[in-house]
């Protein structure tokens, strides 16, 4: 996936949202119907993309939080005209659906309620209806063939066929996406856990220890003759 990284000014709605960072980082995507993009969000900080969209097309934005201190981001999405679309508060994962007009959609991650912590985020763009930019028509071949009938199969029912399948491995492809996010995540996770335990683990060691030893002194004190003998 190709992408051209630059730094900008805050836009007015997020000034009205969130108030306005020190420094936004945005992004200009390439036309491709299906492109993601995992990066490292500093606490503190908020990070905006744009994505380039033509009239009555479709865009489809799906998040994740792979890694980080409750596993919650704010998400916020606005048209071209400035208004704002979809907005979630410390969710961990989001889908969001809209149709498109002519321009530039923007769409935000902020983890400025976050001090210390730095949140990992998946996130996965899907184009649908977007017109070929590069002159590539995919029936553009059929003015070289003649005659539309090859062995009893007609040309539409090919081109059907193969539309078919290759919808379906784009949609294989992406499930696959998602679900390697998933398993990033959990794994992630269970390995905070192991963290966890084993920390909890050693500090319980210690005070078993600790207790133990200061037992064994208040014993030995009860049975210990103080006393002094007279000669």
């Amino acid at each position: 996936m190709k992408s051209t990284l630059l730094w900008g000014p805050c836009e007015t709605l997020l000034d009205s949202l969130r108030g306005c960072p020190k420094r936004v980082f945005v992004a200009a995507f390439s036309q491709s119907l299906d492109s993601d993009f995992t990066f490292t969000l500093p606490a503190g900080r908020k990070e905006c993309f744009f994505q380039t969209m033509k009239k009555d097309a479709s865009l489809e934005i799906e998040y994740q939080v792979l890694d980080g201190a409750g596993l919650d981001i704010d998400f916020y999405l606005s048209s071209p005209s400035g208004s704002l679309l979809a907005r979630d508060h410390r969710k961990s994962d989001g889908v969001h659906t809209v149709e498109t007009v002519d321009g530039d959609y923007m769409f935000c991650f902020d983890n400025s309620f976050s001090a210390v912590s730095e949140k990992i985020i998946f996130f996965e763009l899907i184009l649908d209806n977007m017109d070929d930019t590069d002159g590539s028509d995919p029936e553009g071949w059929k003015e070289y063939v003649h005659g539309t009938d090859i062995l009893d199969m007609k040309l539409e029912d090919i081109m059907d066929t193969i539309n078919s399948v290759k919808a379906r491995l784009g949609k294989s492809l992406q499930i696959q996406t998602v679900l390697r996010a998933f398993e990033a995540r959990d794994r992630n996770l269970q390995e905070s856990n192991y963290e966890r335990v084993n920390l909890w683990s050693c500090t319980n060691l210690l005070v078993m220890l600790v207790v133990s030893a200061l037992q064994v002194y208040l014993l030995r004190s009860l049975f210990d003759d103080k006393r002094r003998s007279r000669t």
